[in-house]
């Protein structure tokens, strides 16, 4: 009953105010991710190092457990930012909203599980009886394995990441209530991440790609928080919707 009621009363919120909530949730999972990425994985993970970084891992427990936990906030940010999205750009295409928003929580689902595999060399490096079978090289070797399976597995949501932002870039361009020019920076973001289809390419240009996304995503989060989005022509974009 609770959850039917939040879900109406965000379904009542005016689209100006349902803008700017979605822009705290986009701020959140933005500085949620450099958090858990620059700080606490930039930080103790030493590539190429697995002895350095089960050192690293040991010594600093707890901020790799929190780490972990700030991932998984970042992710439940990003899923309610994503259905956000899709309500809010439902206006300027339906089926095209409804399948960015697929492509946004298939990413969302994968970079999820791959968290999984960030917790697990605390597991490895544990000192539980039952791996006292492998050697201390064996051990540093398999959780610096399940880091790299990690990283990787939020490469391959980055490729779904992609086709999101350039949909929801399509749509922004065709919407009548929010600047264009939003979108043509999504949409840059979104072939930025595409990259990902060949990852050693997508690794070489990440600073860059990093650097173009961010600047679309902060740009979406000052308009939203600032602005929200031109009511009027949503409302009148949504009867058109409802009309065809």
């Amino acid at each position: 009953m609770g959850a039917a009621v939040m879900t109406e009363q965000i379904a009542e919120t005016s689209p100006r105010r349902k803008a700017r909530i979605t822009g705290v949730f986009y701020l959140l999972t933005i500085l949620t991710g450099i958090f858990a990425q620059g700080f606490v994985s930039g930080r103790l993970v030493v590539d190429g190092d697995a002895a350095a970084t089960a050192t690293n891992i040991l010594a600093y427990k707890s901020l790799f457990q929190l780490g972990f936990a700030v991932y998984l906030v970042e992710m439940a940010c990003q899923i309610a930012m994503t259905a956000l999205f899709y309500d809010l750009l439902n206006p300027a295409g339906r089926s095209l909203s409804l399948l960015a928003a697929f492509f946004g929580l298939t990413g969302c689902v994968i970079k999820t599980v791959s968290r999984v595999f960030f917790i697990a060399p605390l597991f490895v490096l544990g000192g539980a009886h039952y791996l006292s079978v492998f050697s201390a090289e064996q051990l540093q070797a398999l959780a610096l394995l399940f880091l790299k399976v990690n990283d990787h597995g939020a490469a391959i949501a980055l490729v779904f990441f992609g086709f999101y932002a350039l949909l929801t870039g399509y749509l922004i361009i065709r919407s009548t209530f929010l600047p264009r020019i939003l979108g043509v920076v999504s949409v840059l973001g979104g072939l930025g991440w595409l990259s990902f289809l060949y990852p050693p390419l997508g690794y070489r240009l990440f600073p860059y790609i990093a650097a173009l996304g961010l600047l679309g995503a902060a740009s979406l989060v000052l308009w939203f928080l600032v602005f929200g989005v031109n009511e009027q022509r949503w409302k009148e974009q949504a009867s058109l919707q409802t009309t065809y």
